[in-house]
C-alpha cells in the first residue's frame, strides 16, 4: 500500500528529522524515500539514502535539544506536496521555521526541498 503525500510528509518531519534513534531513523528513510532521492537545504544537496542520513545527523548534532512540529496541515497536488514545521527548544519551540516541499513518485519521496523563513518570521 502506497503512502499518500501528506503522510509522507509527516512521517519525514518525525520518523526522519525528528528521530533520535539512528536505527529507527535508517528504516524511516528506507521506507519514506526513493532509493536515489535528491534532498537539497541550505547546507547542500544530499543525494540518497546516505545524504538524507548524514544531514540529519549533521543537523541533531548542531541542535542536540530542538525538537520539530508540525504548523498547520499538509498541502498536496497530484504528485508533490508541501509542509510548513517549526524547530527549536521546547520552551521556544518556533525558533526556526520552514517548509518541507517534497516530490512523490510510487509512493516515495524522490525530491525533498526545504526552504528556511527568515529570522523572526
Amino acid at each position: 500500500m502506497l503512502d499518500s503525500i501528506e503522510n509522507l510528509l509527516v512521517r519525514n518531519l518525525h520518523e526522519v528529522f525528528g528521530e533520535r534513534d539512528p536505527v529507527r531513523r535508517t528504516t524511516a528513510i528506507a521506507t519514506i524515500f526513493d532509493r536515489d532521492c535528491v534532498f537539497s537545504d541550505p547546507n547542500g544537496r544530499h543525494v540518497g539514502h546516505r545524504g538524507v542520513e548524514d544531514a540529519v545527523v549533521a543537523l541533531q548534532a548542531q541542535f542536540p535539544d530542538h525538537v520539530f512540529s508540525q504548523i498547520g496541515g499538509v498541502d498536496s497536488l497530484t504528485d508533490s506536496g508541501r509542509l510548513a514545521w517549526a524547530f527549536g527548544p521546547r520552551h521556544e519551540p518556533r525558533r526556526i521555521t520552514g517548509l518541507d516541499v517534497a516530490v512523490v513518485s510510487a509512493g516515495r519521496i524522490s525530491a525533498l526541498y526545504t526552504f528556511l523563513d527568515p529570522t523572526g518570521a
